[in-house]
């Protein structure tokens, strides 16, 4: 009986030895190969045999992932016994050589978190792939090239050159997906993306055989450093399809869909520095070929009137990268800050366009004032040469309007005359006199008498003459500087009327011209001030308190008007509010 009892217990742990065995939990990293060459492959597989939650891959630094993850569940009954396999599998791809380490995974089953063990590969420098015509590796790289054509390898600082982007590729393969994995930062140029409008194939050749041909990317490039500088590769992610040997019920032949990662490679360009000798003074930076012009839109008006002065310069080269010269006038003139605009198109050829600071002068006194002549320099790479062109020498004519007083010590102040002399400048003693006995006369019949009578009138006529005369000039004066406000607020606001009925643009016109006002007028960055920093600002300026409120308040009324709607008429009341009080502030000022 003991022996019996004694053997159902060995019995029973077994049988609880083989169910512990049979329940184990698996979870490890297996990869395709232990050894590959850095041109080649890998696929790492983690495999558990009972299903879990909460996987989480290792970090892979020193591989491009290609491809993954992708799942497969194995659940295969074999006489009776269930066997159940799970696999997530990743497709890497080395990105230098040696011994590179596969880190840890992590899953939890049953509660328990699980590891697997590090796994290392040895990576050598590229194989030669087989030559096999089935190889579908071979297949895709004998079909399958980027390239990056440079217009221009040595070129000149600040000189464009042009990057384009080719994808080449030919039957038997076709591609259904592209994806960038890696883009060129372009970080020591400036640089712009030409937009293609659609990507499609064409037909081209490639090393003297048709092929396929896509533009993935056009760029425009200015060098700004010189040197050896670096174009980043770009690098794309694929789905190329592959005929296989299998046919469909049709008799097509059935693709095979893989991953392939192409790269353009990095490029070098060698940047030359500009030539030192022969470089103007004034030489700004300009690289190109380029006219300049300095152009007056009158060269006739009268005092207080504004015109402008364009300082233009027009034609191919890097527009946006330089500063145009500064406009040379008397200092009789009032000048303004100028207004920068550009229209410049960006092809393939580079920058084309013109650029033009515009100048508003208001002169102050009648007369004619020169507008020196003024220089512009650029290098053009073609010739290799400095270049420098002036502008044409200019006069404005100012009429109907005060006069500046002369300065005797100025070429412009009066000429000095020599003085003549005669015998009758200089008159001598006469020692012979002839005098004559003083007779007592009335007072009232003396000339003394008579002056004192005349004085009042005298000093009457006097005053008429300067309450017409002068206090006439100065009301004059007067009215000249309120047209003057008048048109300067006709300035700043041409572009608000402009855009009367299309709301949002009025007002951020509006908005911006009372800025610019600002900031022409008081030389400061409005944008940089809250409206009680301006209003502030305006009262310091010794602007009254409600003419600065007034002036805050419309600034106001344009941020609301971006979020409630408002007529025609409440734009137009608006507008004419605006010239009003730019005029009243200008005068005040």
């Amino acid at each position: 009986m003991i022996v019996q009892l004694r053997h159902l217990w060995i019995f029973i742990g077994f049988l609880f030895t083989i169910g512990t065995t049979t329940a184990q939990v698996s979870f490890e990293a297996k990869v395709s190969k232990k050894k590959l060459g850095i041109n080649e492959r890998l696929r790492v597989d983690f495999v558990m045999n009972k299903n879990g939650d909460d996987f989480t891959p290792p970090e892979f630094p020193n591989f491009e992932l290609v491809g993954g993850p992708n799942q497969a569940l194995s659940n295969v009954y074999d006489n009776g016994k269930r066997r159940f396999s799970k696999t997530i599998s990743y497709f890497l791809s080395p990105k230098t050589k040696g011994t590179l380490s596969i880190g840890q995974a992590t899953v939890k089953i049953d509660g328990q978190i699980y590891k697997t063990t590090p796994v290392n590969v040895t990576v050598t420098s590229a194989v030669k792939k087989p030559n096999d015509p089935n190889n579908v590796d071979y297949i895709v790289d004998e079909n399958l090239h980027l390239v990056a054509e440079v217009s221009k390898g040595r070129p000149f600082l600040n000189e464009a050159i042009t990057v384009v982007y080719k994808l080449y590729f030919r039957s038997p393969i076709n591609i259904s997906d592209v994806r960038e994995m890696e883009s060129p930062t372009f970080s020591d140029f400036w640089n712009h993306q030409i937009q293609i409008d659609q990507i499609r194939a064409t037909s081209s050749t490639y090393k003297g055989e048709s092929y396929n041909e896509v533009i993935w990317r056009k760029v425009v490039l200015y060098p700004q450093k010189i040197g050896k500088l670096t174009l980043e590769p770009l690098t794309l992610n694929l789905s190329v399809g592959v005929p296989s040997k299998r046919r469909d019920i049709f008799g097509g032949r059935i693709y095979q869909q893989v991953q392939k990662i192409v790269t353009a490679g990095q490029r070098t360009i060698n940047v030359k520095a500009l030539p030192e000798e022969g470089k103007p003074v004034g030489f700004t930076g300009a690289v190109g070929v380029f006219d300049f012009d300095v152009i007056l839109n009158k060269d006739a008006l009268k005092a207080s009137e504004s015109f402008q002065a364009k300082v233009k310069v027009t034609g191919k080269g890097n527009l946006k990268l330089f500063n145009l010269p500064e406009l040379s006038t008397p200092n009789t003139l009032e000048v303004y800050e100028p207004e920068h605009t550009e229209n410049v198109r960006t092809s393939l050829a580079g920058m084309q366009g013109s650029i033009e600071d515009v100048y508003t002068v208001v002169p102050q006194y009648q007369g004619k004032y020169p507008i020196p002549p003024i220089s512009f320099s650029y290098f053009n790479p073609k010739t290799q040469q400095y270049k420098t062109l002036r502008s044409q020498d200019l006069i404005v004519n100012v009429f109907e309007g005060p006069t500046a007083a002369k300065d005797e010590s100025s070429p412009s102040g009066l000429i000095k005359q020599r003085v003549t002399t005669n015998d009758g400048n200089f008159r001598f003693i006469n020692l012979n006199t002839n005098l004559q006995p003083i007779k007592k006369k009335d007072f009232w019949l003396s000339r003394l008498f008579h002056i004192l009578l005349l004085i009042p009138f005298i000093l009457l006529l006097l005053f008429i003459l300067l309450k017409k005369f002068v206090f006439g000039q100065k009301q004059d004066v007067t009215t000249l500087r309120q047209r003057r406000a008048k048109q300067l607020a006709r300035k700043y606001l041409s572009s608000a009327k402009k855009a009367l009925g299309k709301e949002g643009q009025f007002y951020e016109a509006l908005e911006r011209a009372l800025h610019n006002y600002l900031k022409a007028k008081l030389h400061i960055e409005t944008t940089e001030f809250s409206k009680q920093k301006i209003k502030d600002l305006l009262t310091e300026k010794q602007i009254p308190v409600a003419d600065a409120k007034a002036f805050v308040k419309l600034l106001e009324n344009c941020e609301m008007a971006r979020y409630a709607p408002e007529s025609e008429v409440t734009m137009n009341a608006d507008l004419k509010e605006a010239s009003t009080i730019i005029s009243i502030i200008d005068k005040q000022l």
